[in-house]
């Protein structure tokens, strides 16, 4: 028996990549033998009530001793250090990005996340992370020790070869409705190039319907409301006929400690727009998309226009990202990294 714990820090059914690679990783680590028991916490991480945080203490306070948990990536750096200094299971902690980089944060919550997290980092028996971009962060900005960091890249299904592009083309975007993800400046882009027929799917849950609201108004004052939707979270099935539907994948993206989207329009063979920011040179390939600098709605529009107008060049990089696809590890590479930390943090508090 290899037991351990996996501590998710709010509901695992969140349609985000951290939820999916989280979800996808214990589900894995069960199948090669760990047997890992969820641990669900209240409320609602990184902004939990000072109850809900007390609650979560509590329960990772009662695991014993010789049961390492990993502590997901929004209830980490989150966490109350005092209460995390209690924790006698060794921690694993699952870093996608520091929290106080999220875009969009007051200063003072910022610096008390990025002062947060560098505490708890301290304390935790090992870490674990999606790139190497958030590995060289986490020893350059935080001190965390190269040995105590293990990289596991995300895992993902087989390719999909099944393509139905429409006409019009597609414009396909995913990510969630929020500052970071920069659809404001897709829409702007997109207005630069309404001269050319396209249409357009932004597709990502609203945890806040602020931003969403926004992003409405946006698209009806550039008068792009026929062809722009905004679709809000959708299953899986009904998410990959869009894939296969789409001509381009575009995310206008501020910050990525990884970007799963980018694996999944890999896997379809999508050429990519999005911008050169965290780990996004290092997951897609230059030969599979154009990657522009971050808030450049118009070097954005000109990478759009160019593969919507080049149809030898999108077929150049549709190509190098159907082989970039197939290139991509799996489930079982990701967790057999993460599983040997944890046979190795257990034999060090067995």
């Amino acid at each position: 028996m290899r037991p351990a714990a996996f501590a998710f820090g709010s509901a695992i059914d969140h349609k985000s990549g951290a939820y999916l690679y989280e979800r996808a990783l214990c589900d894995t680590l069960r199948t090669m033998g760990h047997k890992v028991a969820g641990v669900a916490f209240p409320g609602t991480f990184p902004d939990a009530s000072p109850a809900d945080m007390a609650r979560a203490g509590e329960i990772l306070a009662a695991l014993p001793p010789d049961r390492p948990v990993i502590l997901g990536g929004f209830a980490f750096g989150a966490f109350d250090t005092g209460l995390l200094a209690r924790v006698t299971a060794p921690v694993v902690a699952m870093v996608h990005h520091p929290l106080g980089l999220e875009t969009g944060l007051a200063p003072a919550r910022a610096q008390d996340l990025l002062h947060r997290e560098a505490a708890n980092l301290a304390l935790a028996a090992h870490v674990v992370v999606p790139s190497p971009h958030t590995a060289r962060l986490l020893a350059a900005d935080f001190a965390v020790p190269a040995e105590k960091i293990t990289i596991a890249l995300p895992g993902f299904a087989e390719p999909d070869s099944l393509r139905a592009p429409l006409t019009p083309p597609l414009i396909l975007a995913v990510g969630v409705l929020n500052e970071r993800k920069g659809h404001d400046v897709l829409i702007r882009a997109l207005a630069r190039i309404a001269d050319l027929p396209w249409t357009a799917r932004i597709v990502g849950r609203a945890p806040d319907p602020a931003p969403a609201r926004a992003l409405a108004r946006q698209i009806e004052d550039a008068g792009l409301a026929p062809r722009i939707t905004l679709q809000g979270a959708m299953e899986a099935q009904a998410l990959a006929a869009l894939y296969r539907q789409a001509t381009v994948f575009a995310l206008a993206t501020r910050y990525e400690g990884y970007g799963m989207v980018f694996g999944e329009a890999l896997l379809h063979g999508l050429p990519i727009v999005t911008c050169r920011t965290g780990a996004v040179p290092e997951t897609v390939p230059p030969d599979a998309g154009i990657l522009v600098a971050v808030d450049d709605d118009r070097a954005f529009a000109g990478a759009l226009r160019h593969l919507l107008t080049d149809a030898p060049a999108r077929a150049a990089m549709a190509r190098a990202a159907t082989v970039a696809g197939h290139a991509l590890p799996r489930w079982r590479d990701a967790a057999a990294a993460v599983g040997g930390v944890l046979d190795a943090v257990r034999a060090q508090n067995g």
